[in-house]
């Protein structure tokens, strides 16, 4: 069984095989499909997103195909980066220490009682004959004062949740990371859907649970 993941990032393609290893699915980036563009990522939410991303690689491959849009939300720049996190500093392909720099920037003069935040991650996972399984995460915390921590990508090295206290998401053992992130979350309910949904086929005497 394969799906597509709509992404070429390999965090992301990392981190989905290991939470979808259970069910044995392969699980291949949208350049190993053949599918190498952007997808221009113009919703107004990370579910838009995610879903845009899902039916451009379907419509190229023909094969199911499942994308994650995910990203920071901080409660003293009401709700920023939001959906323009991975384009906080107005170009994709900054570095992550630039986005970090930059969040840091923006809450100088906030102090820690005000620095909420929380990660969001949607999944959606499209289907050839038109069915659909969508997820959500989160992963609630706080953003440091300086970056710590060498695991993890992204926002990670400031980001505080709120089940580990005092350490960021980048300080944590990446199974520990998986039970609480906002991926991992969504991730987690998209495996329990996609299992009742090869169940359900199974039960009606359909395709066994096939993706495609």
């Amino acid at each position: 069984m394969r799906l597509i993941l709509a992404s070429n990032n390999a965090s992301k393609l990392r981190e989905m095989r290991e939470m979808l290893a259970e069910l044995e699915v392969e699980v291949v980036s949208q350049r190993e499909a053949g599918f190498d563009f952007e997808v221009e990522e113009t919703g107004a939410t990370f579910a838009e997103n995610a879903r845009l991303k899902a039916e451009a690689v379907l419509r190229f491959t023909g094969e199911a195909a499942v994308a994650d849009d995910s990203g920071l939300m901080v409660d003293a720049l009401d709700g920023a980066p939001g959906v323009m996190s991975a384009r906080f500093t107005g170009r994709h392909d900054d570095p992550d220490t630039a986005r970090n720099a930059l969040l840091l920037e923006k809450l100088r003069e906030v102090p820690a009682e005000a620095r909420g935040a929380r990660f969001v991650s949607c999944v959606c996972c499209l289907f050839p004959d038109g069915s659909a399984i969508e997820t959500r995460g989160e992963c609630r915390g706080s953003i440091g004062f300086a970056p710590r921590g060498h695991n993890g990508f992204g926002y990670d090295p400031l980001f505080l949740p709120e089940d580990f206290p005092g350490r960021t998401m980048a300080e944590l053992r990446p199974e520990e990371k998986n039970a609480v992130s906002h991926r991992g979350r969504a991730v987690r309910a998209f495996v329990r859907a996609l299992r009742e949904r090869r169940a359900r086929d199974r039960d009606n005497g359909g395709n066994g649970g096939k993706l495609c």
